[in-house]
């Protein structure tokens, strides 16, 4: 049974979540995502964007897109550093 638990807990690792806020006035937008899901939290936040029963706009989403790009960009420097330093060793 330990075998289970274990296995549990490594699943639940693997699927992290990661999040983007927005404080926008007296609203707060969380939009949480797993790591490879990027494209679907464009799509969310293009839909949160189209619905016009909330405050949510464009910039807004292109606010939180650029927020994610920064990230994507920032993991892709980190792996690119650790396969420079891994072929120097």
């Amino acid at each position: 049974m330990l075998d289970n638990s274990l296995r549990s807990l490594a699943l639940k690792m693997e699927s992290v979540k990661l999040q983007l806020v927005l404080n926008k006035g007296t609203e707060k937008y969380i939009f949480r995502y797993e790591k490879g899901s990027e494209d679907k939290l464009l799509d969310a936040l293009i839909a949160q964007a189209k619905n016009k029963s909330t405050n949510f706009d464009w910039f807004d989403a292109a606010v939180l897109s650029f927020q994610l790009t920064r990230s994507l960009i920032g993991q892709a420097d980190e792996l690119l550093m650790e396969n420079k330093t891994t072929s120097f060793a």
